[in-house]
């Protein structure tokens, strides 16, 4: 199913083009997170909230250290209209080991099911985050950043004012 619906949002070559124009103010593109529980998130349905889309892999050492803090910051900021959308980068082999993590979290996830997050582009890095604003502007291009894991001085820097808004 998830290959078919990246199919169907044509990915390819054409998606790491579009990755290296995400542009911090300009619209976000929309991604379907396809949950392990059989849910389908797609960014379009949750305009009027902050969201992040994190990219990790259960082999990522610094992946597995952000997840703990993304998740309490994310439980205590729901209620703020937060939403954190968590893509593995893990096969389907690995499925035990994410939901394993999974279940730990506050927030849904799902297998990317490739290294390709549509326009979004490759995920060649990771841990990476996306955060979008109420309005559906990026608000931080995990890109852009040096040093992409999230802290609690960075969530308190790029989220916390988003809240507000």
């Amino acid at each position: 199913m998830l290959a078919l619906s990246l199919a169907a949002s044509g990915l390819g070559r054409s998606s790491a083009t579009r990755a290296a124009t995400l542009a911090v103010g300009q619209p976000a593109p929309s991604l379907v997170l396809h949950t392990l529980d059989g849910r389908n998130i797609s960014t379009a349905d949750l305009l009027g909230n902050v969201i992040i889309l994190t990219f990790w892999a259960t082999w990522c050492e610094p992946c597995r250290d952000e997840l703990p803090l993304l998740s309490a910051y994310a439980a205590r900021n729901a209620d703020r209209g937060l939403q954190v959308l968590g893509f593995s980068l893990d096969g389907a082999d690995d499925l035990s080991a994410v939901r394993e993590i999974a279940a730990s979290l506050s927030f849904p996830v799902g297998l990317l099911g490739s290294a390709w997050a549509g326009d979004y582009g490759r995920m060649w890095r990771i841990p990476v985050s996306f955060t979008i604003g109420r309005t559906g502007l990026l608000a931080d291009n995990g890109w852009d950043d040096k040093s992409p894991v999230w802290t609690s001085e960075r969530l308190q820097r790029v989220v916390t004012p988003l809240l507000r808004q």
